[in-house]
């Protein structure tokens, strides 16, 4: 059915092929990965745009002794498959398989843990000085998306890098931004005369010719600039420091191998501009590549299905996402900030019905921090609606430009605690240990989703930063009040009376916690808020039961328990304590119901480590 990738076992045997066979390799690859990817799910459009790309790569470089460093990782499933993962493709995301993103313990072809944006071009830097430290012959290239070159890191690393003496190259897979009209067979050619030897030798040359007559050379120098510039978008880049090139097609196989060859041979600094189509070669992706983005199992015949998922009930970013515009027409200082996560976050709604008020800042986690720090400065309410594992990017941000001056910030931290198939880098487990250590802030953990609605509603009131966690997907199913009231700050409720053992539960371990309560007749109770936390409900506990146990969805190091603890000791209660939560490590991806059983947070886990405290 594959005639040439079944034969593809490394990048070694890909560069055996001669080359008028890589577009049929591409056509292989692309059919390839729709089978798999509508068996597994996962990240798609953006696979299915990079294959012509991943090929080039493989084949006129020598990976793995050279590097590449791809950025974020959602278009690096080629790149598994012509690395030696193909035949473990249809593990992918599941645990024990395959990783969604490059992961340097999975093989040596991935060269830099990703999952986070815009870290390419910094480590693939770093490689570059170090092969060059240790006189290592050795080419390093990141492959960064338009979508990455948004955050600041992005350019930090390029303003290193154009100043640095150092082997470098920059591929920028561009699949966003207008400029299709500057994609064909003459921009094709001036890219490869750009890259070529005869363009680089001449630039050399003129400029020690020139050297000697300074007014020349200035005058010479404009003149390229200008050239080049009235044929390319490349000055912002040159002006980096670094020789651009492009922008090319990023679907012609021969025009990415031409190019790149002769990039290969040049010297410093090299970036090159190409452009592709997201769901390139599968139309249903191709005309809505942000819901080809991330796909669950579907058939390629007939593309993704419709309707909710999770039977019916909202998923908490839809709850999220309906009480911003509910609040939005309450109280006219309300904006909405979003770092490129508009679908993600559950804010789709919101532009729509309030386009003057709602912001995407782009990936720029940092940025949007202190942007909302400004607008409360001067009397606006933000609300930053962002992935708990992303607002650790903006936390020197959180402290010193909203917190220390004690600003009105609300932060809505979607996909807290583990979030199944992405795995590692895109797990919430640190939230409550990073928030609840700074001054001045309000930390909330809702049971459910109309706690949940009640808590931001509760949060906004604030005039103090403000942070509530909520996890992916659904919630128990509770029904959701329209009617909106704040909840009493640092008050936590007893959900079950028990005997002898009490559990103080936090967000989305309550319900576990009240099946787990059923079997050892406990008492629950749903502590709300990590900060402040109800010390009054914990000293009455802690006074009326033989133990204390404390649960969440968070690291138990330094997190909700820790917390607690710390109220115990400060009242000099010395009762008894059992901290449940994550472990001192990093739990991969898979199945979310099956890694919190492996974690023992599920309510069998739950039970099985009280009745094994109980009986030590």
């Amino acid at each position: 059915m594959y005639p040439l990738l079944e034969n593809i076992n490394s990048p070694a045997d890909l560069r055996q092929l001669p080359r008028t066979q890589l577009p049929q390799l591409a056509g292989e690859l692309r059919e390839f990965l729709v089978e798999s990817v509508s068996k597994t799910g996962g990240h798609f459009a953006s696979n299915l745009g990079s294959i012509e790309l991943t090929i080039a790569l493989h084949y006129v470089f020598d990976t793995p002794n050279d590097r590449l460093v791809w950025d974020v990782g959602h278009q690096t499933y080629p790149h598994k498959i012509l690395t030696g993962r193909r035949e473990r493709m249809h593990t992918m995301r599941q645990h024990d398989g395959l990783a969604g993103f490059p992961k340097r313990e999975e093989s040596e072809y991935d060269t830099f843990g990703v999952g986070h944006s815009s870290t390419s071009i910094g480590a693939a830097l770093g490689m570059a000085v170090a092969a060059k430290t240790l006189g290592i012959e050795r080419k390093s290239v990141a492959i960064i998306g338009d979508g990455a070159m948004t955050a600041g890191q992005a350019f930090e690393a390029l303003n290193n890098a154009g100043a640095m003496d150092t082997d470098l190259l920059v591929v920028l897979n561009d699949n966003d931004m207008s400029i299709s009209p500057n994609v064909g067979a003459l921009n094709n050619y001036l890219a490869k005369l750009m890259s070529g030897r005869f363009y680089a030798a001449m630039r050399e040359g003129s400029s020690k010719v020139l050297g000697i007559a300074p007014p020349l050379k200035e005058i010479a120098s404009k003149v390229e600039e200008h050239v080049k510039g009235f044929f390319t978008p490349g000055t912002l880049f040159e002006e980096f420091g670094f020789n651009y090139i492009g922008p090319i097609d990023g679907h012609d196989v021969d025009v990415l191998v031409d190019t790149l060859k002769n990039i290969r041979s040049l010297k410093g600094p090299q970036f090159l501009h190409i452009v592709t189509k997201k769901g390139q070669g599968y139309k249903l992706a191709e005309n809505d590549p942000v819901k080809y983005h991330g796909v669950t199992k579907f058939d390629p015949a007939n593309g993704l299905a419709g309707g909710k998922s999770g039977g019916g009930k909202p998923q908490y970013t839809q709850v999220f996402g309906d009480w911003l515009c509910d609040m939005a027409k309450l109280d006219k200082r309300l904006v909405g900030i979003t770092p490129a996560m508009r679908e993600g976050s559950g804010m789709v709604r919101f532009e729509k019905e309030h386009p003057d008020r709602y912001y995407d800042v782009a990936i720029a986690e940092q940025h949007a921090v202190t942007f909302a720090g400004g607008m409360a400065c001067d009397g606006l309410k933000p609300v930053v609606a962002i992935y708990s594992t992303f607002l650790q990017r903006g936390y020197d941000q959180l402290i010193h430009d909203v917190a220390l001056q004690n600003l009105p910030v609300m932060f809505a931290l979607d996909r807290a605690g583990l979030v199944g198939a992405d795995g590692p880098t895109h797990a919430g487990a640190f939230d409550l240990s990073y928030l609840r250590c700074i001054p001045n802030m309000t930390v909330m953990a809702p049971s459910d989703e109309n706690e949940c609605r009640q808590l931001l509603y509760t949060a906004f009131q604030l005039d103090t930063p403000t942070a509530v966690r909520y996890p992916r997907g659904t919630g128990p199913g509770a029904e959701i009040q329209q009617q909106m009231e704040a909840l009493p700050i640092g008050k936590g409720v007893v959900r079950r009376q028990g005997e002898k053992i009490a559990i103080l539960a936090f967000g989305s371990m309550v319900h576990p916690a009240l099946a787990a309560a059923e079997q050892l007749d406990a008492t629950v109770a749903d502590m709300r808020f990590v900060k402040p936390l109800d010390a009054e409900l914990i000293r009455e506990l802690a006074q009326t039961h033989e133990l204390i146990v404390t649960v969440e969805e968070n690291v138990v190091m330094g997190g909700a328990g820790s917390a607690c603890v710390e109220t115990l000791q400060a009242m000099r209660l010395a009762a008894p304590v059992l901290q449940l939560g994550l472990p001192d490590d990093y739990v991969e991806h898979g199945d979310p119901a099956l890694l919190l059983s492996l974690c023992l947070l599920d309510a069998a886990g739950i039970e099985k480590s009280i009745r094994e405290r109980l009986a030590g």
